[in-house]
């Protein structure tokens, strides 16, 4: 009698870029980058059991920006899977989406890499990580630091993952207020870059030692987001007001942005009065790991 496997859940973390350096052109078309990446406690959900197709089913509150077509990004990860490890097994897979589409923080992506992770452990794979990570790579340049979700230093055009100890867990705040800035135009109108080629971080005792190092880095990606999007100075500026508030960045591309704070009651303090001012923002107080 073949044994049906048990169903398989796993998260997918929303990816903060804590801080985001451009560099140049790579001969791929792709730009250099460097970039602290952490994962916050705010997540999408994917449960996934054994089928004899390939299924994807979407809810949750942002799934109606979504598809669950061929393109999706959580089916290309199941066949880039199949495909890799030699394997011809289905999935029904339903992807519960809490985090906001196209927004800087790698909703996609880390659901591509919770894909993986979940279907390497529903079909019994024997496989690393770093083979994953290798999957991810021809997916997106977010996948592969989602595959581990732990604090990494993210280089090359975001293949290149080192993972990272003695970044301290800090309480924070995500902003999302409801537009889209497509990544290609923030790039098209970048002016000013900061490059790459700096050491890796040192370790940190706490929030106020991030905060510091922190102050020292940019978003590159930041100021012509701003441009295309202006609702994100105003999050930003709603963010940096806050009491508690040690710093306010947007992540990745945007339109996302977050806040770091010393204390968990201050975030939350800050979250619910934000969105009770603005009811069309998505608006999450959460904690980095």
């Amino acid at each position: 009698m073949t044994t049906v496997p048990e169903p398989v859940f796993v998260s997918a973390p929303a990816k903060i870029n804590l801080f985001l350096h451009i560099g140049q052109r790579r001969a791929d078309g792709f730009h250099a980058l460097e970039s602290l990446v952490v994962f916050a406690g705010a997540s999408d959900k994917l449960a996934l059991e054994a089928a004899g197709g390939l299924s994807l089913a979407i809810d949750g509150p942002f799934a109606n920006a979504l598809k669950p077509d061929a393109d999706n990004l959580v089916l290309k990860a199941a066949r880039a899977l199949a495909e890799q490890a030699g394997v011809r097994k289905g999935a029904r897979i339903v992807l519960t989406k809490n985090l906001p589409v196209a927004s800087g923080i790698g909703g996609g992506s880390a659901d591509a890499a919770a894909a993986l992770r979940g279907l390497a452990r529903l079909w019994n794979l024997n496989i690393t990580q770093e083979r994953l990570r290798g999957i991810g790579a021809t997916l997106g340049s977010d996948v592969p630091v989602c595959i581990d979700s732990t604090p990494a230093w993210m280089e090359g055009r975001g293949e290149k993952v080192t993972a990272l100890g003695g970044i301290p867990g800090v309480a924070m705040v995500l902003v999302n207020p409801g537009v889209g800035v497509p990544t290609g135009k923030v790039f098209a109108a970048l002016k000013e870059r900061r490059g790459v080629g700096l050491p890796l971080p040192p370790a940190m005792r706490n929030g106020t030692g991030l905060v510091a190092y922190l102050k020292t880095t940019a978003n590159d990606l930041e100021a012509p987001a701003r441009e295309i999007a202006p609702v994100i100075d105003d999050v930003l500026d709603a963010l940096g007001s806050q009491p508690g508030a040690l710093l306010a960045r947007m992540s990745g591309s945007g339109a996302t942005c977050f806040a770091l704070f010393g204390e968990t009651e201050a975030a939350e303090n800050t979250a619910m009065e934000i969105g009770s001012l603005n009811s069309g923002w998505w608006v999450v107080a959460t904690t980095t790991a």
